[in-house]
């Protein structure tokens, strides 16, 4: 075995001096603080829409580790929207099949996308490193195309100070400091978020007591390419449970669950760690310990995600276990949620009220992942004797019944969040399927050319299924972008019409630009389309 450091650090923005530090204090429409995958995705989808951003980031490029390395079919298609996507999916291992074992047996597997009709795979283990430089490529080409997007390395905020109607930064550069004023702030500066210590926000919640070793080995084995993981694991030294994934570049990602009270300086003894992954791959594995850490977690959130003209996103806002992958990729529906309603905002076509749908609609995410991230955990820690004797019932009955396989908490796999109940959802009047009710995500279908997401363009589209298209191109100066699709002509599949028609003969959708559906009916009224664009920007009555 050898120790050697995965270095994925890439230098993509390193530090230049720019003329604003020479001006009194330059004024931006927005500001990202922090340039890890979610201040970038932010950045890039308000340049795209063409509204000028800046990117401060302390660092000159992406961090060593692979750190989050599943991603997502819904990020994939938010990352493939903005240009991203097919670069990622090429480098990605794509999987879809999951392995629970007990000790030494198989429970059994799932498999998390058993249909077909999908552009993006269920997930992509792609370490965060990778995923940030795709994201910074397309920048780069974005901004070759005139996309309005600034990215300024070793630019550390060290001061906030909201105003009435903008936000003055103290911003700390290798040549002195300068301030800098932006009308909104997207602070997506991390878990520790200093922009948060430093205007005394709260970050309520629980933290767990138990320690978890990562170690990333560079190998070149025969396993599948599929997600195992093993409660009380039968390998000696290997914990209360395992977890192996495969990565790009012939990485494997191990996973050992140590409990609490340890020895952090012991447990990442090189000999130590050997000893544990001998152990899971049997004597004789060659390998090379490509990165090796030791994390605790917390399941924990802000009240509010905005704070006057500072809002919050990613680990900033909120903070689960890695359990189910719920990290990186709710922090990327957070991008994907805001840019539009902040570009609507400094563009005059919204109330900037708008952004407290923000708040809630991924507050309302934020929660559901910390409730099954928290949930998971208990599962696999059992707090009890009597809690463990009924998890090891529940992967007793796993093995023969299938009614026992939903009880069973590795982690529940992230899933996009559905806004129910939320005030920019206007009407459901189809009796249509439940999946593309009001307040989901769209569900990607093929057509007879390409893909149904492929034709939602980021902007506020009028879906119409076997019925005419309303003849209104805007409300309330918000353009809107028709796509008429009939089921004889554009569905090959039948994935179309049980998607989106059920058993209903035609539909009319309003797809919000991050693709979720803000209202639906069985046929056109181009009244009640009015009314329900009005909702969706915060116009509502």
């Amino acid at each position: 075995m050898v120790d050697v450091r995965y270095d994925l650090a890439f230098k993509l923005y390193p530090y230049a001096r720019v003329a604003a530090q020479d001006m009194p204090m330059q004024r931006l429409p927005v500001v990202v603080v922090g340039g890890g995958p979610i201040g970038m995705a932010t950045a890039l989808d308000l340049g795209r829409k063409g509204t000028p951003v800046l990117v401060l980031d302390d660092h000159e490029g992406v961090g060593q580790g692979s750190r989050a390395i599943c991603f997502s079919k819904r990020t994939l298609e938010i990352a493939d929207r903005l240009g991203a996507g097919q670069a990622m999916l090429d480098k990605g291992v794509v999987w879809n099949v999951g392995k629970v074992f007990h000790g030494p047996d198989r429970v059994f597997e799932f498999n998390l996308q058993p249909e077909a009709g999908h552009k993006m795979p269920a997930f992509i283990n792609l370490q965060q490193p990778h995923f940030e430089k795709f994201l910074v490529d397309e920048i780069r080409v974005a901004q070759a195309q005139g996309a309005p997007i600034e990215i300024r390395g070793q630019n550390a905020v060290t001061g906030v100070a909201p105003q009435d109607d903008c936000v003055v930064l103290d911003v700390s550069t290798p040549e002195g400091p300068y301030q800098i004023a932006a009308d909104w702030v997207v602070a997506c500066d991390g878990a520790r978020s200093p922009l948060r210590n430093m205007l005394g926000l709260s970050f309520d919640g629980r933290v767990f007591e138990d320690n978890f070793l990562i170690a990333d080995v560079k190998m070149t084995a025969a396993f599948p390419t599929e997600r195992w993981f093993w409660f009380e694991p039968p390998f000696k030294g290997s914990g209360q449970s395992a977890l192996l994934h495969k990565q790009p570049d012939d990485i494997w990602r191990i996973d050992f669950q140590l409990g609490w009270n340890i020895d952090r300086q012991v447990e990442l003894d090189p000999t130590r760690i050997g000893e544990r992954v001998d152990a899971m791959l049997g004597e004789g594995a060659e390998y090379e310990l490509a990165w090796t850490s030791i994390y605790t977690f917390q399941c924990r959130r802000m009240k509010e995600f905005r704070h006057g003209r500072v809002i919050f996103a990613g680990d900033s806002a909120h903070q689960v276990s890695p359990f189910g992958a719920r990290g990186a990729n709710s922090g990327i529906q957070d991008a994907d949620n805001l840019a539009w309603k902040l570009d609507f905002i400094v563009k005059g076509l919204a109330p900037e009220s708008l952004l407290d749908s923000y708040s809630a609609e991924r507050a309302h995410g934020a929660d559901e992942n910390i409730l099954n991230s928290t949930r998971a955990t208990d599962f696999l820690t059992p707090k009890s004797d009597m809690s463990k004797i009924f998890r090891n019932a529940v992967l007793d009955l796993a093995r023969q019944h299938e009614f026992a396989r939903p009880m069973v908490n590795s982690g529940r796999l992230s899933v996009p969040c559905v806004y129910d109940g939320m005030p920019l959802n206007g009407p459901d009047e189809l009796d249509g399927p439940d999946i593309t009710r009001v307040g989901a995500p769209c569900i990607d279908a093929p057509l007879d050319r390409g893909y149904l997401l492929d034709r939602l363009p980021g902007q506020f589209t009028v879906l119409a299924f076997n019925c005419a298209v309303p003849e209104i191109d805007a409300v309330e100066g918000v353009p809107l972008t028709h796509v008429a699709l009939r089921m004889t002509e554009h569905d090959p599949t039948g994935a179309l019409a049980q998607r989106y028609l059920g058993t209903q003969p035609r539909a009319l959708y309003l797809i919000r630009p991050d693709q979720h559906v803000a209202a639906r009916w069985p046929d056109t009224d181009i009244d009640a389309l009015a009314a329900a664009v009005k909702t969706a920007i915060g116009k509502g009555a």
